[in-house]
């Protein structure tokens, strides 16, 4: 698919991303997002993540998002359905398509992300800062966690996965989207860590880079 433009439908989710190799579980119970997985799977069963910038009708888009790959289907009796989504390659949108499906079209690229391959793994010390960082993180929350568990992921399935599920804002979530490799990545949770530590209270408080 690099080095060329091609069509891709779109699942526009605020506060879920997902990266190359990792998977993301939704349920879909929207009419238009039944259509949207009933056309993928009917296809080459590919969705294009993507987070809206606004609530507008429809909102405006982040440029860039993650195609996922269909990797489980349960459909339900209700036409409601649970699947797994398995990142493929972040992409960039180039246009919207004017089209009739309740669900929207882009045409996307992935030229400028090297995704195919896993990444350069962590030093050491980038490793045990954010395994530190995390542990303050999740003791601070109120979070149980496998640390053994923890200990055993790659460099590239820790920082992704930590990034897929922390409970940061949506431009938070596509600041960690957008950087560039795991170490940029993995700087920038320390710091949404650290940050969101310093301003806990309600959701008014959430980390938060708008």
């Amino acid at each position: 698919m690099a080095g060329a433009a091609t069509r891709l439908s779109v699942f526009p989710l605020g506060g879920a991303i997902l990266f190359p190799r990792m998977q993301l579980p939704l349920h879909i119970f929207e009419p238009r997002y039944r259509a949207l997985v009933s056309d993928a799977a009917a296809r080459d069963l590919r969705i294009g993540m993507i987070q809206p910038k606004d609530h507008g009708d429809p909102p405006a888009l982040f440029e860039i998002g993650c195609i996922g790959k269909i990797v489980h289907l349960e459909a339900l009796e209700d036409g409601r359905s649970n699947i797994v989504l398995e990142g493929v390659s972040r992409f960039r949108t180039l246009r919207e398509i004017d089209v009739t499906t309740p669900f929207r079209q882009f045409e996307v690229t992935t030229d400028g992300f090297d995704d195919e391959v896993a990444e350069e793994p962590l030093g050491i010390a980038e490793r045990a800062a954010l395994e530190i960082e995390s542990r303050r993180f999740a003791d601070a929350q109120g979070y149980a966690v496998d640390w053994e568990a923890v200990s055993r992921l790659d460099d590239e399935s820790l920082v992704n996965g930590i990034a897929q599920i922390a409970p940061f804002d949506v431009a938070a979530k596509q600041a960690l989207l957008e950087a560039s490799h795991i170490a940029d990545r993995s700087e920038l949770i320390i710091q949404l860590m650290q940050f969101f530590g310093r301003h806990q209270g309600g959701d008014e408080d959430r980390v938060t880079l708008q």
